[in-house]
């Protein structure tokens, strides 16, 4: 999951440590950490997320994702896709797109200091 810089600070006023829950690839990119296959924040005793309310942008929109060869589509690995109308995936898919244009921009800035 690509993470904002919005997303981060939203998450360290939480109490959660930069280090704890980010990564950064070699393009600038910010991504979750996971542990043992599963986001750090997934609680697997109570089998959810354990900051919700304070939850990423991407997850947030989820499970409406931007697939590199078919655009704005709901994940079809996600349970509840067939949940999703077409109004709510183009909603979606409206703020997956402003997301990725401001997580790009980001990324980039990294790269150039």
């Amino acid at each position: 999951m690509l993470l904002s810089e919005e997303d981060i600070t939203r998450l360290e006023k939480q109490g959660f440590t930069r280090e704890f829950f980010v990564r950064f690839d070699r393009e600038g990119y910010a991504l979750l950490r996971n542990r043992q296959g599963c986001c750090v924040f997934y609680d697997t005793q109570k089998r959810g997320c354990s900051v919700y309310a304070f939850r990423p942008s991407g997850c947030r929109v989820y499970p409406v994702i931007f697939d590199e060869e078919n655009g704005v589509v709901v994940d079809s690995i996600c349970h509840a896709q067939a949940t999703i109308s077409e109004a709510e995936k183009l909603r979606r898919g409206k703020q997956v797109l402003r997301l990725l244009e401001k997580i790009d921009a980001e990324a980039k800035s990294r790269r150039s200091k």
